[in-house]
């Protein structure tokens, strides 16, 4: 129950940092792209907020807040790689 809770906590952070780059468009979602950059920028938030908070870099549990910047930064990194925008093309 504990994954299932940790996959679906990370599809929807993703969902919204998609939305957050996406804008008013009404592409579909890409879901695979949702779970990665929302479990990993749960993580990257997680160290962001430590860091901020001068606790150092030991993984910390973050907040919403701090998990959707950190989805919204590893979504801009991957489109960056894959050479897309950080957009929706159309």
């Amino acid at each position: 129950m504990l994954i299932l809770g940790i996959i679906l906590w990370g599809m929807l952070l993703g969902a919204a940092a998609q939305w957050l780059l996406r804008g008013n468009s009404r592409q579909p979602r890409d879901w695979g792209e949702a779970l990665v950059a929302g479990l990993l920028g749960s993580f990257v938030g997680g160290l962001l907020g430590g860091l901020i908070a001068g606790e150092g870099l030991e993984l910390q549990p973050s907040g919403i807040i701090g998990s959707i910047i950190g989805a919204v930064i590893v979504l801009v990194i991957w489109r960056a790689l894959r050479g897309g925008s950080t957009k929706a093309s159309s």
